[in-house]
């Protein structure tokens, strides 16, 4: 395929997928709205974009902060630092605050995303410092064709043993779909007809802002996410969040801090502007990584691959896969993802050894925030059936930029 051809199939793709960018639109306003209306009711004020050093005891911007994400994602409270590095972090923090020796996580969306499967302890020669070795039990109960095994996750959670029920939203390093909010409301609807009192826990990494409610609002008692994806809008430079019950966020924080400190201290170290900001753009830029994502479906099935979800289907994260079938196909893709980056464009990504990976994967991402996946990178382990796991997209243009770059790259060899 010349250039010329790929061409008039991008134009051809996009006057198709006019309506579902529509739709991404309506959403966009609706939490955009949700955004500005938290600024203004938590009255956002200039101080509170000063930063604090040291102890940052009682910092006013920091406070602001988690009293505005507390509104957006209408819950009690929130837990919004720098110090939470990743995702995978806050999941742990949120994990090793709400367990104890001999209690029972209950996973039902079967096997984890593989860092946190390390952060469990499962597998080969666990981690000294995981959850399993602190005595932390584990259970998991499979998806069936992507839905919730309600009558499985009944059965177990009538012995009211179970401490704390962990969704994740996002597919992972897996071939399911991902889980809408829908989904997620239903089948906490189904645990608490046998299990009121049970912790229910939503990874909500890569679902932020794609549709227009979050987990809270459907009943979840708390819920994780990096600032590294939606919510830092590739503003923010570092950061996670937790939010959720009031009782449970004190409880994240003395694990994050120390025991009787909890969230009096932490110093934000300059970054309040950047995570007010990129809060602030984050409904646009998730369409835009959204409208990334379609496009590039739509795009990659005309080619003859298969997809998921494909460009027409409901979506409830930013994550879009392409099953190449073959190692060679995954890393010229990837590589042609990076081709197509603003930053180390010359760079080959190759793969290679990672930790909390029990396989070698790939990762394309000339970012500018290293790991800031809401810029449009692309990943996967080598493994069969060797997908590769597409996100992000500053804006639209760019997104839509890398991708034909990826392709032509692709066909070019």
């Amino acid at each position: 395929m010349n250039q010329e051809q790929l061409k008039q199939l991008a134009e051809r793709v996009e006057a198709e997928i006019q309506p579902q960018f529509k739709q991404v639109e309506s959403i966009c306003q609706t939490n955009s709205n949700k955004v500005i209306e938290a600024f203004q009711t938590c009255n956002l004020q200039e101080m509170h974009m000063y930063s604090s050093t040291g102890y940052g005891i009682d910092e006013p911007g920091r406070n602001k902060i988690e009293e505005i994400y507390a509104q957006v994602f209408k819950a009690e409270d929130a837990l919004v630092r720098s110090q939470l590095i990743s995702g995978t972090h806050a999941l742990a923090i949120c994990l090793s605050a709400l367990l104890r020796p001999n209690e029972t996580m209950l996973s039902i969306t079967g096997a984890p995303y593989d860092t946190l499967q390390t952060v469990i302890g499962l597998g080969e020669n666990p981690s000294p410092s995981s959850l399993k070795a602190y005595g932390i039990q584990y259970e998991q109960i499979e998806l069936r064709e992507s839905q919730f095994d309600i009558e499985a996750i009944q059965n177990r959670l009538k012995q009211q043993d179970v401490k704390l029920v962990e969704i994740q939203r996002s597919r992972g390093y897996s071939t399911r779909k991902s889980l809408t909010i829908s989904q997620i409301e239903k089948v906490i609807q189904k645990i608490r007809e046998v299990n009121a009192k049970v912790v229910i826990m939503v990874d909500n990494c890569y679902g932020e802002f794609v549709e227009e409610q979050e987990p809270i609002e459907v009943g979840a008692d708390i819920c994780v996410g990096s600032l590294m994806k939606n919510l830092g809008a590739g503003i923010a430079t570092s950061g996670a969040y937790i939010v959720g019950n009031q009782q449970l966020i004190a409880l994240c924080a003395e694990r994050l801090t120390a025991p009787g400190i909890g969230k009096e201290i932490g110093p934000s170290l300059g970054q309040n502007t950047n995570v007010l900001k990129g809060l602030f753009f984050a409904p646009s830029v998730v369409a835009s990584s959204v409208k990334t994502a379609i496009f590039a479906s739509k795009m990659l099935e005309e080619l003859g691959y298969k997809v998921e979800p494909r460009y027409n289907e409901p979506r409830a994260d930013i994550v879009q896969t392409i099953h190449l079938g073959n190692e060679k196909d995954l890393i010229q893709f990837c590589q042609g993802i990076q081709k197509g980056s603003p930053i180390d464009s010359q760079v080959v990504p190759e793969p290679a050894d990672m930790g909390g990976y029990e396989d070698k994967v790939i990762m394309a991402a000339g970012t500018f925030t290293e790991g800031s996946t809401i810029e449009l990178s692309c990943d996967g382990p080598i493994r069969a059936p060797y997908i590769a796991y597409m996100q992000g997209g500053l804006t639209y243009e760019y997104g839509k930029f890398g991708i034909l770059k990826a392709i032509e790259e692709m066909k070019k060899k």
